[in-house]
């Protein structure tokens, strides 16, 4: 018997009622679904292994209700899983859950013929070490980003590529983007728009003090060290927006290539310059 896994937004009604109505629809079609509400991020780490523990390995595929948000989040806990997984967008924008709740179903006939199209989205994984002690280790879709509070002075962070020196930033913080995540937090500091599938890393500076540093795109395999400056206070850590700590002077964090990447089923129906101008709305007035 095929199985599949369903995991809806948390609080979310409507995601909660269209749950139900999908989980009903594969039943009738023979299939074993497991239905779960996503966990907070907040929660302790060990509830989010239990949780991660109860997405089959064997399953066909993972459906998650929500917007990006609720999708990064699944990502982060399949970790080194290959289980593709198809977002469908409970409202807001939506790059990463782009089919919509009128179209699903279409999906689903799809996933259960077997005749679905898989990207693979590279992700990082974020490591941060103070005087050698690992504190966090995050696999990472979107972006890793270093900033400050909202009142604190410019921070100094120290980057090496490969053990090659880059630079020592002057600025509210950095981001470390993958090409999926160029569309996000990358894109409102002025970064590039990274096809997503190109397996590449983007290092975007939030408002520097020298106006002669900008983005810079590196290869996938890139090997990046940051290293927080000395008079560095109020400075924060996060992962995709949603796991993050404090950061102190001289912490060091590290961001290269996660071993695997995530499987993102693909809209058959929309290339992604579609999406771009749809979302964007590009071409509009």
């Amino acid at each position: 018997m095929a199985k599949l896994t369903i995991i809806r937004k948390k609080g979310d009604d409507l995601a909660a009622q269209l749950g139900l109505e999908i989980k009903s629809w594969f039943e009738k079609r023979g299939v074993q679904v497991y239905l779960l509400e996503n966990v907070s991020h907040l929660a302790l780490q060990n509830g989010l292994e239990e949780f991660a523990l109860q997405i089959q390995p064997d399953n066909v595929a993972v459906v998650v209700l929500g917007g990006d948000g609720t999708l990064l989040s699944v990502a982060r806990l399949l970790k080194d899983r290959t289980i593709p997984v198809l977002g469908v967008n409970i409202g807001g924008m939506g790059f990463l859950t782009e089919v919509s709740m009128d179209e699903c179903y279409r999906f689903f006939e799809d996933i259960l013929a077997e005749r679905f199209e898989v990207e693979k989205r590279m992700r990082l994984q974020a490591t941060f070490f103070r005087e050698g002690q690992c504190l966090l280790d995050s696999t990472v879709l979107n972006d890793v980003v270093i900033n400050k509070a909202a009142l604190a002075r410019i921070v100094d962070l120290e980057v090496t590529i490969d053990g090659l020196p880059l630079t020592t930033y002057r600025a509210d913080g950095l981001i470390v983007a993958t090409a999926t995540g160029s569309t996000a937090y990358n894109l409102s500091a002025g970064g590039p728009i990274v096809y997503p599938t190109a397996e590449s890393i983007i290092l975007t500076p939030i408002c520097e003090f020298s106006l002669t540093n900008r983005s810079i795109v590196l290869p996938g395999d890139a090997y990046i060290e940051i290293r927080v400056g000395a008079k560095a206070t109020d400075v924060t850590l996060t992962c995709d927006g949603q796991v993050g700590c404090e950061l102190q002077a001289d912490d060091l964090v590290i961001v290269k290539q996660a071993a695997e990447p995530f499987f993102l089923i693909k809209s058959r129906q929309e290339d992604y310059f579609t999406i771009l101008r749809n979302k964007l709305k590009w071409g509009q007035r």
